[in-house]
């Protein structure tokens, strides 16, 4: 299998930051069948973000988001796209500062993850619903 992609729906979730690896990787099961490989995770939201991080302690997401909150604050008054909420426009600000896209190394079937890593779906918006992200195989 050189080359494989698939869409992941990810279910709707609250503001913050959200550990998504498990549902992802179940929604994967092509992976297992890579000895070795590249794993590109792609986000196709622009409220939103996804990026890699502790995946033990929930303090950690609680304080990425807890900061992110402060440095780009909702009714700043040098936002000029308000059309969609308050919310909207710090959220496109944290997608584009977190990032929308991750690669993984493949090994022996599995996500090459470090021991306290973890796949986090960073949400921006109050209501954001659920989310998409194309996740693209490659190795043998």
């Amino acid at each position: 299998m050189p080359w494989h992609q698939t869409v992941i729906r990810l279910k709707p979730r609250s503001r913050g930051f959200h550990l998504v690896t498990d549902e992802v990787v179940r929604a994967l099961p092509e992976l297992a069948r890579l000895r070795v490989g590249l794993a590109h995770f792609f986000l196709q939201h622009t409220s939103a973000s996804l990026s890699i991080n502790e995946n033990a302690d929930p303090d950690v997401r609680a304080d990425f988001d807890r900061w992110l909150e402060r440095a780009v604050p909702e009714n700043a008054p040098y936002f000029v796209h308000t059309a969609e909420g308050p919310d909207d426009m710090p959220a496109h600000v944290k997608s584009g500062v977190m990032g929308v896209s991750v690669s993984v190394p493949i090994r022996d079937g599995r996500l090459a993850l470090g021991t306290w890593q973890g796949l986090y779906l960073g949400e921006h918006r109050d209501e954001g619903g659920s989310r998409t992200v194309v996740v693209t195989l490659f190795g043998e």
